[in-house]
């Protein structure tokens, strides 16, 4: 392992491998490789009848657009790498501390890292300079969480210190496993000093993690690199192309038999023409020797291969390149996905997918950071009956919070000064001494594991391993109750100005079965007693029945609370007997002593104590959502679009968001909870729930064969009566995704309207993602904000967007598109998606028509002349006219057309579902487009041919030669399509107006100007059509014919789509007509969405444990988690003001934060609403 390496590498190129890679790549594209085919063809003399520069010059010129945009991706993804490579870190060489680059880090080196700095690489811990040599970290860049973890080193290792002479020396072993991606699970032995001792991943510190509230620490590099679990959970790099390009490609394919086929045709006629009207040209036009008919067709095969390649324009592609630029310039210019708190706008970082973001079925969603903002507030409380944090006038009528001047928490000079609370009835209660509301915040000071450090005075900074836990201690804080410090054996806070200390007894710790948490603490004056904090329905079982009437009361409350999203909890107490609680801890001690049954005599003897309790009241914290999040949800489930949010979180936490998000709903029929923890178990629980869905569907999963020929095949979509929501836990996820089960998974799942999957490892991300697109004829979407969502947005997902949130820039800079708010989505989709899919659309059906008609022409005049491969165009109109003479209007449609405006895009989404079902451009589209020209080339051609025959100018002169009949014909052409393009047009603007008449006006100027005599004096044989345009174009009967040929092109189309509008609409043919021309250029979000609120008959869903871990409560009883010693200070506290002390408060707006750093240390801007009024007015900073 010496010579592996620190450093990573995202890039695709290098400066010798672009030019020869990034070539290969592109002439993967059947076009590019046919237009290199047709180059080789054009310089042989023989078969040539246009010049080779007409191919090699756009060719190049669609090779170079394409390598420099590559070329300028790459450099971007180099310019990343060397930031991550060029870091320093401190590296023990030869006894010494030197800098040196991350990249030059090997495995094996001994590294110091210091407080607040990117670990560098897969470490073991060896020291550090806090108590029993912990450390603590944050992985919020790993598995999204932002609340800190601990790690403790060895004891052998831990007495090394700093010492640098002593790490020097260090002379150990250490086998464990190879590089692998479980970041949850670490096997391994240290061998050292002749001893042998265990590794496990509370000894490792993961790349990807930062170090907190740690001076310094000291780590062996064990993996580097690539080999670090966090680059092995990135996944590999993948070229990623749309469905309309993996169409296209099959169409090229149809398109290059449909060429042969008329080149064979045209082939043979030449050859019959040889045989039979060929002989008698001898004399005029002798042949070769050895040339004969068989031969001539042969030639003529490939003449015609030339001529008739306009059916694939090379222009296609340059144009299909400029549009997704356009369209990816129009994400980037968005003001409405401007944020504008963190200056962040949104951000296409590839131009090949916008017309895909039009066409997305299902979505993936990380939860913490993308659809929360990981912020608890404490927002109302039920205490005694009587509840707290809504504001009402003097008329009894609730007051919007936004109205009411927040609390003044100055009689408290260790208030945190970010908490905000409206009601001002609680604190008044809390002055006026009331003894509920005292034992209330009471019991929030002592009752949780919660660690508080204090470098200043009054400076209080909470470290809690659930934001849940330090929102209530910050509350408590706020309103009296500051809780101060810790030691293994008791708890000190301050109550209202007075400093007390409780002996702490026992922590009654939290699991995943109790569902709550107690502590007994004995008070200064020596009573006893037991707090205790969970969820309500456990809490209540454990009631006194004198509790009955108030907890009736507090139901009611907690209903309402749960109904506006929020996350409750119950709280109670009771006052132990002295003599009882001695005798419970005696048999306490016996039972943690225990060798068996230790955990069912601990829960027995818990069960115990913790019964006949007495009510004190509820709380209700809010998990901040971004946002707009319910709306936007909403939103994108009215367009059709199925939301499964995939997290590392728990159970009960994802769940209680997805009713907050309203993603869950009361009104769903069911939301199924898959948890087993078998493969069979799961199976049945997933069959039982598909069957309570539709109980007459089949047992045998519904397969077809894919369209685009792939042979893979797929699981159709089952149409359920009502809407219904799936949970399931990581690891029941791990055997659902097991080859026997994932296709009942998957069908079981895509019945339902919304799925949550839990506690799930950055690679079961991955695998969900590819299930879906596996077995589904869908699109789908990744979104997420962390490392830990890199695999599916990187590498999985069709599309993958990133969220510049609080968990680092590794999802962005491995993101197709990126912008600041979850809420941004709906305008990237619903607007931006399907616009740039309209108009693709539209482009390729227009592109083919205009160039299938022009080609057609081609063959239609073969049978005329002789099938000699003369071209029926004059040959600088065959060079201008995809280059000059219809390239603009095609552009400005492509770049400006909208069916409807921004905002009816908002106030319709279903007008998205077309794009899910690719109704726009499609096989069958295709053929259409080419029936269409087929008809539009007969009348072209035949109609110009039937009225120049035998006709005479107005001085009776002849005017039926080939050159009339040329410029004739492509002036009916270039006016035919400009037609159709103008009826194509859904929004015309002066830009659009302008490229269409331009074109028609260059036409005509560049047609006179080289058809003069002044060019053939210049150069005869490149102009030859001396004098026809002034000679056919002033004759009334020319301009007759183009009128009537355009006409004729027309009135079918014209006729079909009245009747289509009449017969069977589409949702674009009925919203169009509704909005006036004015909302096209209107661009405020809807007022529809001005007002958001969940149903209020939601049931209770209890949220304090939910993102609580077993296990804390031991660390804290057993001094494991104490840093240092607490200072004897002072309470601080005053009752007449606010002190001016150097107080830095901890905590983020209303709340608390997880992370324990300083949030916002200045009051942040107001937010620019780019959404308008969608969402309401801005929440106070």
């Amino acid at each position: 392992y010496s010579e592996v390496t620190n450093a990573i590498k995202t890039s695709k190129y290098n400066l010798f491998t672009f030019l020869p890679l990034n070539l290969f790549e592109q002439f993967q594209r059947i076009a590019n490789a046919y237009f290199l085919f047709l180059l080789v063809l054009q310089v042989i003399p023989q078969i040539s009848s246009l010049s080779w520069f007409t191919t090699v010059v756009p060719l190049i010129l669609v090779l170079s657009v394409t390598a420099a945009k590559d070329a300028t991706d790459d450099i971007n993804r180099h310019k990343s790498d060397n930031q991550v490579n060029n870091r320093k870190a401190q590296v023990l060489i030869d006894r010494k501390l030197r800098s040196e680059k991350w990249m030059d880090v090997q495995v094996g080196d001994i590294i110091k890292l210091e407080n607040n700095q990117f670990v560098t690489a897969d470490l073991l811990l060896l020291s550090s300079s806090e108590p029993l040599n912990l450390v603590y970290i944050e992985t919020a860049e790993l598995d999204g969480e932002t609340n800190l973890k601990v790690r403790q080193s060895l004891p052998v290792t831990g007495d090394l210190g700093d010492d640098i002479e002593k790490l020097a020396d260090f002379n150990g072993e250490v086998r464990c496993e190879p590089p692998n991606n479980r970041l949850d699970r670490f096997t391994g032995t240290l061998t050292y000093a002749g001893q042998k001792y265990s590794l496990d991943n509370e000894k490792i510190l993961l790349r990807g993690c930062t170090l907190r509230n740690t001076e310094w620490c000291f780590g062996l590099v064990l993996f580097g690199g690539p080999e670090t679990k966090l680059m092995q959970n990135c996944g590999k790099s993948t070229f990623k192309r749309t469905r309309i390009d993996r169409l296209m490609n099959v169409l090229v394919l149809c398109i290059f038999g449909f060429l042969g086929f008329m080149c064979s045709i045209l082939a043979i006629g030449n050859w019959i023409w040889e045989m039979n009207e060929g002989s008698q040209f001898m004399v005029f036009l002798p042949r070769q020797d050895g040339n004969n008919a068989a031969f001539s067709a042969f030639l003529t095969f490939w003449s015609y291969v030339i001529i008739l390649n306009t059916v694939v324009p090379i222009s296609l592609y340059v144009s299909v390149e400029i549009i997704r630029l356009g369209n990816s310039f129009y994400i980037e210019w968005d003001r409405k996905m401007y944020y504008a708190r963190s200056d962040t706008p949104a951000e296409a970082r590839t131009t090949t997918l916008n017309e895909e973001l039009g066409q997305i079925k299902y979505i993936f969603s990380d939860k913490t950071g993308t659809l929360t903002q990981n912020i608890m507030t404490f927002n109302k409380c039920s205490i005694n009956g009587k509840s707290y944090g809504d504001v009402y006038d003097y008329t009894g009528q609730r007051q919007e919070i936004t109205e009411v001047k927040t609390v003044d928490f100055s009689f408290n000079p260790l208030a945190d000064p970010r908490f905000l609370f409206h009601d001002h009835a609680l604190v008044e209660d809390v002055k006026l001494e009331n003894s509920e509301v005292h034992t209330f915040f009471r019991l929030l000071a002592l009752c949780h594991t919660v660690m508080a450090e204090e470098k200043k005075e009054g400076e209080l900074f909470y470290q809690a391993q659930s934001p849940d836990e330090g929102a209530l201690v910050t509350a408590a804080r706020n309103f009296g109750f500051v809780f101060r410090s810790r030691t293994p054996d008791s708890v000190s806070i301050v109550e209202m100005g007075k400093q007390r200390t409780y002996e702490l007894l026992a922590i009654l710790d939290f699991n995943n079965v109790r569902k709550r948490m107690s502590v007994i603490v004995r008070s200064p004056e020596g009573k006893l007693s037991l707090y205790c904090k969970g969820a309500d329905t456990i809490i209540y079982e454990r009631l006194h029945q004198s509790c009955s009437k108030l907890m009736d009361v507090t139901t009611e409350h907690l209903n309402e609370f749960a109904g506006e999203g929020l996350r409750t909890l119950a709280l109670a107490y009771k006052d132990l007997d002295e003599e009882y609680f001695s005798e419970w801890k005696q048999r306490h001690h016996e039972a943690s002593t225990s060798l068996d049954d230790r955990e069912a005599k601990l829960d027995q003897l818990y069960e115990e104590i913790e019964k006949d309790l007495l009510l004190l009241g509820a709380t209700a914290i809010e998990d901040k959502l971004q946002d707009g999040v319910p709306q936007t949800i909403e939103l994108l489930s009215k367009a059709d679009i199925k939301i499964w949010v995939l997290t590392g979180d728990k159970q009960e936490t994802a769940e209680n968001i997805g009713y907050s998000c309203n993603l869950l709903r009361e009104e769903m029929a069911e939301v199924f909870v898959i948890s087993s923890n078998s493969s069979e178990e799961v199976q049945e629980e997933l069959r039982n729930a598909r069957m309570s869905m539709k109980p007459d569907g089949a047992d045998s999963v519904l397969l077809q064969k894919k369209t685009l020929g792939n042979s893979v095949k797929a699981i159709t979509d089952e149409v359920v009566n009502g809407e219904y929501g799936l949970v399931i836990s990581g690891h029941s996820l791990a055997y659902a995704l097991e080859h026997s089960v994932e296709l009942e998974f998957l069908r079981t799942a895509c019945m339902c309207k919304a799925v949550i999957c839990c506690r799930v490892t950055p690679l079961q991300k991955a695998q969900v993602v590819e299930l879906v697109k596996k077995y589904k004829q869908a699109v789908t979407l990744a979104i997420g904000d962390g490392a830990n969502d890199v695999s599916m947005i990187k590498g999985t997902a069709h599309i993958g967007v990133g969220i510049s949130g609080q968990e680092g820039m590794q999802a962005v800079l491995s993101s197709d598109y990126s912008f600041a708010q979850f809420r941004f989505l709906q305008n990237l989709l619903l607007v931006h998606g399907r616009w740039s899919y309209l108009r693709m659309c539209k482009f390729l059906r227009y592109f083919f028509y205009k160039n299938f008609t022009f080609t057609f022409i081609h063959f239609w005049y073969a049978f005329f002349c002789g099938f000699s491969a003369q071209t029926v165009y004059d040959e600088w109109f065959i060079t201008l006219y995809n280059l000059m003479y219809t390239a603009l209007p095609v552009l400005g449609m492509s770049l400006f057309d909208q069916d409807v405006s921004y905002k009816y895009s908002f106030q319709h989404p279903q007008l998205y579902i077309p794009g899910q079902l690719n109704l726009y451009f499609s096989k069958k589209a295709f053929f259409k487009c080419a029936l269409h020209s087929c008809y539009s080339s007969l009348v072209l051609f035949f109609i110009p041919y039937a009225a120049m025959q035998d006709t005479v100018r107005d001085d009776g002169k002849d005017m039926a030669d080939y050159q009339s009949f040329a410029l004739l014909t492509q002036t009916c052409v270039l006016c035919a399509v400009s037609i159709q393009l103008g009826l194509e047009m859904s929004y015309w603007t002066a830009v659009n107006t302008f490229f269409v008449l331009g074109s028609l006006t260059i036409y005509f100027v560049v047609t006179f100007t080289m058809y003069s005599n002044g060019m053939f004096l210049v150069l005869p044989r490149a102009f030859p059509f001396i004098g026809t345009a002034r000679n056919s174009l002033n004759q009334p009967n020319v301009w007759l014919t183009i009128l009537l040929t355009s006409a004729l092109c027309v009135l079918p189309v014209v006729t079909y789509r009245f009747l289509l509008i009449q017969l069977c609409p589409t949702i674009n043919d009925k919203v169009r007509p509704l909005q006036p021309l004015s909302t096209f250029r209107s661009k405020a979000t809807p007022q529809f969405m001005r007002s958001f609120r969940t149903n209020k008959s939601s049931s209770r869903r209890s949220g304090y444990a939910f993102s609580h871990a077993q296990g804390y409560g031991d660390l804290v009883t057993s001094g494991r988690f104490l840093r240092r010693s607490a200072l004897a200070r002072p309470s601080g506290f005053t009752q007449t003001g606010r002190a001016t002390t150097g107080f830095s408060p901890m905590g983020r707006s209303a709340g608390y934060s997880p992370t324990g750093r300083p949030q916002n240390t200045k009051a942040p801007d107001k937010e620019i609403r780019v959404i308008g009024d969608q969402f309401g007015p801005p929440k106070r900073p």
